[in-house]
């Protein structure tokens, strides 16, 4: 088992499946417009929109959302550009954040950053400043309830996956990109539901502020994670 803190985990966990209801369909929509644009509409074929068909009926979106989103992507309806964006910044500590952002407006949704950044303690950073410090992984959560931990070891350790995190009702499953995909379908296959799956950045190393920093630190976080064009927020906090 791996020593992430558990804050951290706790936190990404947060950043995947948490978000709040209100913005939810419009985030998975933008998601679906964009995987069908780059790899078509049929999701035999299309291993991240089946992913993000997956995450659509997890959240209960109904079929005919679904469906708008993916013609929009094909170009069967008309729709406007949506593009994903990462940026990067420092908050109170000192700590990295990276903000993903699918955005049919670039110029208002950097403005919305770089204010919430400003007025909580926090910076923009330049891009490709903090990325030496995060990796992008495979991420799964799996809850206990779902899967023994012995049997989501034997399934998922032989078929790609580096490490798994256990917090208090969830299994974190990492992998390489490249594998990310191919263990979905294995989950699939043996009927071991997740709770949510992505590829995420994830900090080779971690800071730990001081407790003032800390406070604000996780304001920053969460005002960003408000922001309806955000869709995941990473930390090495």
């Amino acid at each position: 088992m791996s020593g992430h803190s558990k804050w951290a985990t706790t936190k990404r966990h947060k950043a995947a499946v948490d978000a709040k209801r209100g913005k939810i369909f419009s985030i998975l929509s933008k998601e679906l417009t964009i995987a069908a644009r780059e790899g078509g509409g049929d999701a035999d074929f299309n291993p991240r929109l089946r992913a993000c068909i997956a995450k659509a009926k997890a959240a209960n979106m109904p079929a005919d959302n679904v469906t708008k989103a993916i013609k929009k992507g094909t170009g069967d309806i008309p729709g406007v550009i949506i593009e994903e964006l990462v940026y990067e910044g420092y908050g109170p500590g000192g700590i990295g954040i990276i903000v993903e952002v699918t955005t049919d407006n670039k110029n208002r949704i950097v403005s919305e950053v770089r204010s919430t950044f400003a007025k909580n303690g926090g910076s923009m950073a330049s891009s490709g400043a903090l990325m030496f410090n995060f990796q992008r992984k495979g991420q799964f959560f799996i809850a206990k309830t779902a899967v023994s931990e012995e049997h989501l070891m034997d399934v998922v350790l032989g078929n790609g996956a580096e490490d798994i995190t256990e917090e208090s009702d969830n299994f974190e499953v990492l992998c390489p990109l490249a594998a990310f995909y191919a263990l979905g379908q294995v989950l699939e296959k043996e009927k071991i539901p997740c709770e949510s799956s992505q590829i995420a950045y994830i900090p080779l190393t971690l800071l730990e502020p001081a407790e003032g920093d800390l406070r604000r630190a996780m304001a920053l976080l969460e005002k960003l994670e408000e922001l309806d064009d955000v869709t995941n927020v990473y930390t090495n906090l």
